[in-house]
């Protein structure tokens, strides 16, 4: 379903490895390290073959599976190879939203967009016990506030940096965001503009690690955001 060209596959490897290098000097915190350090999150327009970056993903990453607005066949077909794929690589597995696909490609976690969040979903609860790892998505310390209510294990928290995909958007910035981990009692990571450069910004701020998309694939990574 994903063909594979070795160019595409040796540019990504050396995106993906200076990443995870800038991911692994965060100086996460003792309780933290359990944790991935770096999330790829799947997109079908921004990343539309995530294999190549799956395979060449440290072994402190993971990947969430978030392809709305796919009907439920569609989610299946597409999910199973990229499940395949990170069991091959030894990271874990997570599904964003649909609980019940996570149960049936037998995921290692679930993510919680934050329009789940706001309603307070409660429905995966059924399932959580057999997964390793819950993720929420935030924009807010509301939002984060709301998932900690939840019981999840770790907030993705956005956007922290200005992203290509919504140029002019407001962000966090990087007080905003170390304000907002000091507060929390659960790992936050930072999601939004992240590349090898701003995650050098981190460095010390106590996140959990960082998340991204796009910047996997793009040949001019260093300028560009991973989302």
């Amino acid at each position: 379903m994903f063909p594979v060209k070795s160019t595409a596959l040796a540019t990504t490897a050396g995106r993906t490895a200076s990443l995870a290098e800038r991911a692994h000097r965060l100086k996460l915190p003792p309780a933290h390290r359990r944790l991935p350090s770096i999330i790829l999150m799947t997109d079908p327009v921004r990343l539309p073959d995530p294999l190549p970056a799956i395979r060449q993903l440290p072994r402190q990453a993971a990947v969430i599976f978030r392809n709305y607005g796919y009907d439920a066949t569609d989610r299946l077909r597409t999910a199973l190879p990229i499940a395949k794929a990170c069991r091959r690589r030894g990271v874990p597995f997570l599904v964003a939203a649909d609980w019940r696909l996570a149960a049936e490609v037998r995921a290692d976690g679930l993510h919680l967009p934050e329009w789940m969040v706001s309603q307070g979903r409660r429905d995966w609860r059924g399932v959580a016990g057999r997964l390793s790892l819950i993720t929420a998505a935030a924009h807010s310390p509301a939002a984060v506030r709301r998932a900690i209510g939840l019981g999840v294990d770790a907030v993705l928290l956005s956007p922290v940096f200005p992203t290509a995909s919504h140029p002019g958007a407001p962000t966090l910035g990087l007080i905003r965001f170390i304000r907002q981990v000091s507060v929390s009692p659960i790992p936050v990571y930072a999601l939004g503009g992240i590349t090898p450069l701003t995650a050098k910004r981190l460095a010390g701020s106590g996140a959990a690690g960082v998340a991204g998309i796009s910047g996997f694939s793009h040949p001019h990574w260093r300028s560009r955001t991973l989302r």
